[in-house]
């Protein structure tokens, strides 16, 4: 059996969206040969959410639900992974680049022997042999690239990029059982800092704040307007640095690299660390009171005034037209 098998990723029982544009871009990847698509799936207690992966291309789930599966181990992660691969002995092996994504398919591909094609933006079909495109150079380029032939291609692909669409179907629940766990390092609890706000590496859309807030009590106003478009609250390194919001904000290099529909970047100056993490996001709207602040060369809209009028003025414009 050849095809794309797709690693899922889920919180607290809840597939992530990454996973379900990895899942249907395996899917449209795969109409064209005629392969098959498959999934796998860890956790505890996960087994109920496997069935309506179906729904996005996926004909066979192999789930791993295991108590020592509860929270993410690197390493039984990828014996799971490692463990559908030999059922399915695919061509490829598709990630979403998220923060586990980016940890987990390396390693699978350590264990595999194979290579692995990180960050991709674009792919394409060269016979069975997948070449990707992926930003390179702080995003001032792109590379196109391959696995030099091996097989199973290991892929993680960019949150944002793909499209997830349901095709309907359904999908044929495996249980991976007899699982031999080897965990030497292992997670007693995670404790998350985020408050119930919507992850930036996900988000459709994003209002950042930067050095330009001039303090962490003005990050309400950031939020205010996330909030009235469902949008998840980003930070410039230099707002983070100074303790003004945490660090799971922080979009560039040295943070998340995100890729939303709309970015709206306020009071970030434009440094090019913080370009090489948002500079692919479909519409980018800024807001500085300088004219020549980088931020602007990459902006498709750009407003040149004091954000303390500005996002006011946009907040209250919204209100009215949501009947707020």
């Amino acid at each position: 059996m050849a095809g794309i098998l797709v690693f899922i990723e889920q919180r607290d029982g809840s597939i992530r969206k990454g996973s379900l544009e990895a899942l249907s871009e395996a899917k449209r990847q795969a109409a064209a040969t005629g392969w098959p698509v498959a999934a796998v799936l860890a956790g505890e207690g996960v087994s109920g959410s496997a069935a309506g992966l179906g729904a996005y291309g996926a004909s066979q789930v192999f789930v791993a639900d295991d108590p020592n599966l509860k929270l993410y181990s690197a390493e039984g992660y990828s014996e799971a992974v490692a463990a559908a691969v030999e059922k399915v002995s695919p061509d490829a092996v598709f990630f979403s680049a998220t923060a586990m994504g980016r940890d987990l398919a390396p390693r699978v591909a350590a264990r595999l022997g194979v290579g692995a094609l990180a960050d991709v933006t674009g792919l394409s079909l060269d016979g069975d042999t997948f070449v990707a495109t992926r930003p390179v150079y702080s995003a001032k380029a792109f590379a196109t690239v391959d696995t030099a032939g091996k097989k199973p291609q290991v892929i993680g692909l960019r949150p944002n990029v793909f499209s997830a669409e349901e095709s309907g179907g359904s999908a044929e629940v495996v249980n991976l059982d007899a699982l031999s766990f080897s965990i030497r390092a292992v997670v007693k609890e995670l404790v998350s800092s985020g408050g119930g706000e919507i992850d930036v590496a996900e988000a459709d859309v994003i209002v950042s704040g930067g050095r330009g807030l001039k303090g962490p009590e003005n990050f309400a106003l950031m939020r205010e307007l996330a909030d009235l478009l469902g949008a998840a609250v980003g930070a410039s390194r230099a707002a983070v640095d100074a303790g003004w919001i945490d660090h799971s904000h922080q979009v560039g290099q040295t943070g998340k690299v995100v890729s939303p529909s709309l970015y709206i970047a306020c009071g970030i100056s434009g440094a090019i660390q913080h370009l090489a993490g948002m500079s692919s996001s479909k519409i980018i709207v800024a807001i500085n009171k300088d004219p020549d602040a980088p931020i602007f060369k990459v902006a498709d809209y750009g407003v040149v005034g004091d954000l303390f009028h500005v996002v006011p003025a946009m907040i209250e414009e919204i209100k009215k037209i949501k009947g707020a």
